[in-house]
């Protein structure tokens, strides 16, 4: 639990991911967190934006009647794209090695979509950044993995960690690419009553 309230926090996020807590933390939200456990396949054909905002939604909706009627649940997807092509967390070192090949010295779309349930129903909202990579000598490649850092990363690298070096360039959103676009996440928020930012920091 991120308050020292005895009441219950406001929402509650729908993911373990470490990063999406410290970004709801960055913006003075107090949450509690209850991770969704949906099958993540791709339908055939099934286009990358559309797949992000399906899961985000799914996520949602698989925790919403577990949390009290007051309490919306946020959840979010995470897609990288390169030509309709989704590349998503690597199997081992091999996969690392050619997600980072393929997407060396080229521009990436990187696909947030959030979802927040609540008694009103369950509104979404999509971040699409663009984003460029240098291109990875081989051993750049075997370095990297070996930080532990690409794992559980989709597309095997991190933004904001020892990856940002093969950043060349971010048009869009920083936090959408770490996983929960900041500013799409609190329209949401704030449309059912959730400070966020100042506001937020201001009533604490």
């Amino acid at each position: 639990m991120s308050s020292t309230s005895r009441m219950a926090p406001l929402l509650c996020l729908a993911s373990a991911s470490p990063r999406r807590r410290e970004l709801l933390n960055q913006i003075g939200v107090p949450h509690e967190i209850e991770p969704a456990a949906v099958d993540e396949e791709r339908f055939p054909h099934e286009p990358p934006r559309d797949y992000v905002l399906r899961l985000a939604r799914a996520k949602a909706l698989k925790v919403r009647p577990h949390r009290p009627a007051a309490q919306p649940v946020l959840a979010a997807d995470t897609a990288v794209v390169l030509e309709q092509a989704v590349f998503g967390k690597p199997r081992d070192r091999g996969d690392a090695c050619a997600m980072l090949a393929a997407l060396g010295g080229r521009t990436h779309e990187v696909l947030t979509a959030v979802a927040l349930a609540a008694d009103g129903g369950v509104a979404t909202a999509l971040s699409v950044s663009a984003v460029r990579l240098r291109a990875l000598t081989q051993a750049e490649q075997s370095a990297y993995w070996n930080s532990g850092e690409p794992r559980d990363k989709a597309g095997a690298y991190a933004i904001q960690g020892l990856g940002a070096v093969f950043v060349e360039s971010l048009t869009g959103s920083y936090s959408g690419v770490m996983g929960l676009p900041l500013f799409e996440t609190a329209q949401l928020l704030e449309s059912v009553g959730i400070p966020c930012g100042p506001q937020a920091r201001r009533g604490a």
